[in-house]
């Protein structure tokens, strides 16, 4: 049987059936579940959802709960709390900062992976065996970038050369699949085990002939067929360098599979994709399309989301919802009007709601010109502005948009 309840009615051991509101106002991927982490009771009662719908079938009941006074007791507090594994593996997260504060950390990590990679690639176009050994620790350095602030190495890892984007691209996918990891409450093992996944999902590559990888038009049938066996050679490669890691080894044979089993190599369809091949899939389809490639300029982030997210049949819809939450529904180097009629850049997350970040003000529409920089905080009382929707600067002629929000000197 359902019942709607408030949400300060909800205790432990209650079975969510759905959550009223908006996927974007509260932070869970999934709306069905047993809530049985003190945790997630705290997300819920705290991220402005009114009421839930419980089964009380599959869980307790509201009558239940004030019968047994079982989280009213001192007692029963205290062992629960002690019970209580944090999501993390009892990893502590480190403090957040604000993107412009992490960019020279973060900076430094994608030199060092890019580099990593690089190396990778040449070994194994000379035809060596990769050495993972200091990937754990590359994967490491990237997780602790994500958990200081989500969006500077990923927004930084997006500034990619055309020449470099092969390595680059492997290093963003890593932090993207680190933070979509973190934002589906994946264990710290997981998560781990999903950046590795997204430094040598494209290992392939490395068999591949740079003139057709960077070729600056259309490639030929032949060329496609070839690049479409760089999932196999990826395994291939990782298994003689005896990489055991199920979830990397899957990712990298399985990222373009989709959902509606056109993709490749093998058509696999729905559930027969796992979790981090999904993943991997919007990962990786996310970084290319948002990356300035040889043949083509890359897309604003806020437009490929809107874009990527009318695909029917491309990403696993949950796992898509996710990932959105994990970059905001409007990420860091987007673009946005306002309701003044001006264009803005987005320059960090709100972590008060997904929908009030910080922006630098740049272009008047009304004017068709550049504007002083004006940084506006839409987390704070008070602002008289807003954002109406997503932008495509290119429809304005405005170019260049990337050394506005990646200027940190004007914060």
């Amino acid at each position: 049987m359902l019942k709607a309840i408030s949400t300060k009615q909800v205790k432990l051991g209650m079975h969510i059936h759905a959550l009223k509101g908006a996927w974007v106002t509260h932070p869970f991927w999934k709306t069905k579940f047993v809530l049985d982490s003190l945790d997630d009771l705290h997300k819920l009662q705290s991220c402005g959802v009114k009421e839930v719908v419980i089964d009380v079938t599959k869980g307790l009941d509201v009558e239940q709960v004030a019968a047994e006074h079982q989280n009213d007791q001192p007692q029963a507090r205290e062992a629960q709390t002690k019970s209580e594994p944090l999501n993390s593996n009892d990893v502590v997260e480190e403090k957040r900062i604000s993107v412009a504060e992490e960019s020279a950390k973060a900076s430094r990590v994608i030199n060092a992976s890019k580099k990593a990679v690089a190396s990778m690639f040449k070994d194994v176009r000379m035809g060596k065996a990769v050495d993972t050994k200091e990937l754990d620790s590359l994967v490491s350095d990237i997780s602790s970038s994500i958990s200081r602030n989500e969006s500077a190495l990923i927004s930084l890892a997006r500034l990619k050369t055309k020449d470099d984007y092969t390595y680059m691209h492997s290093v963003a996918v890593c932090g993207l699949m680190v933070a979509l990891a973190r934002q589906l409450a994946l264990s710290e093992k997981k998560v781990k085990q999903a950046g590795l996944a997204g430094l040598l999902h494209d290992i392939g590559k490395a068999g591949i002939p740079n003139e057709v990888l960077n070729k600056p038009s259309a490639l030929t049938d032949a060329e496609f067929d070839l690049v479409k066996q760089h999932p196999q050679r990826g395994k291939d490669i990782l298994l003689a360098a005896e990489v055991k890691d199920a979830a990397t080894l899957d990712v990298c044979l399985h990222h373009h599979e989709k959902i509606d089993g056109s993709g490749y190599p093998h058509g696999l369809k729905g559930d027969a994709i796992s979790l981090f091949a999904k993943m991997g899939a919007v990962c990786d389809v996310y970084d290319a399309v948002t990356s300035n490639r040889p043949y083509k300029a890359g897309w604003d982030p806020a437009v490929s989301l809107q874009r990527m997210a009318q695909w029917e049949g491309h990403f696993d819809d949950v796992v898509f919802k996710a990932f959105v939450k994990s970059l905001g529904i409007y990420p860091v180097g987007s673009t946005v009007k306002l309701k003044s009629g001006r264009l803005a850049v987005v320059i960090d997350q709100s972590q008060a709601s997904l929908l009030t970040p910080m922006v630098k003000v740049f272009f008047s529409t009304k004017a068709k010109s550049r504007i002083p920089i004006q940084i506006i905080d839409f987390s704070k009382p008070n602002e008289r502005d807003a954002i109406v929707g997503y932008e495509d600067p290119a429809e304005w002629g405005v170019e260049n948009v990337d050394e506005v929000w990646s200027n940190f000197e004007i914060w």
